[in-house]
């Protein structure tokens, strides 16, 4: 749960050894960035509240759709801002992930790499919860699935996807840091185009709008005798 913000911290760090600077993200245009939002507190909802049930449906099916869902908008989000440094590599992290989970009805874990990573496969086996299970002779694309244990104390189990996606993401934000990325070739969304704020780039705001001259002034246009 707490992998991605102590590798944001890392990365960081890492940016300013490097020469980076924080403040080089002041420029960064993002499109619809809303969908990253939403993944994320899902994410976090599967995370924080592993027993879910709506209407009578069972956390079995419930977890599997919430964690499905927040890597397709996550997915979703980087497609939209594939210039970004490493996109293409986040994005295929996600959709390796999207792909497991939704042809196995969850993420399946191997029990040695619960047990590399110092944790103890029976809690996952008698656990309810359907996002995360036990892997078994029935899973489809188990490689994909939660077979990299990382040892304490970091103490997680990995699946290839993340591995894709958290590297993607220390090497985005160092590069964005030292000023080593594309800009967006997208033009901003008309309903932003008013903002005058300072950190827009000038090339990024609203130009003056070209006033027509009097229609007085017009019919004296041109050399006089």
């Amino acid at each position: 749960m707490f992998v991605v913000p102590g590798l944001i911290v890392l990365a960081v760090l890492l940016g300013y050894v490097l020469g980076g600077r924080l403040h080089r993200f002041e420029n960064l245009r993002i499109n619809r960035w809303g969908l990253a939002v939403a993944g994320a507190v899902l994410t976090a909802v599967v995370n924080l509240f592993p027993a879910l049930s709506f209407a009578g449906i069972p956390d079995t099916v419930v977890g599997p759709v919430l964690l499905a869902t927040s890597y397709f908008l996550l997915a979703v989000f980087l497609i939209s801002n594939r210039w970004i440094p490493a996109g293409y590599v986040m994005i295929l992290g996600l959709l390796l992930n999207l792909v497991v989970v939704v042809a196995n009805g969850g993420m399946p874990v191997r029990a040695e790499a619960i047990t590399q990573s110092g944790g103890d496969p029976a809690v996952l086996q008698d656990s309810t919860v359907g996002k995360h299970h036990l892997m078994s002779d029935g899973d489809v694309l188990w490689h994909l699935g939660d077979v990299i244990g990382v040892p304490e104390p970091i103490g997680v189990v990995l699946s290839p996807g993340d591995v894709l996606l958290y590297a993607g993401i220390v090497y985005s934000i160092v590069q964005i840091m030292r000023g080593r990325r594309r800009e967006n070739p997208r033009p901003m969304a008309l309903w932003f185009s008013g903002y005058r704020g300072k950190h827009a780039p000038e090339y990024w705001r609203m130009p003056i709008r070209y006033r027509h001259p009097d229609p007085a002034e017009a019919e004296t246009s041109g050399t006089e005798p």
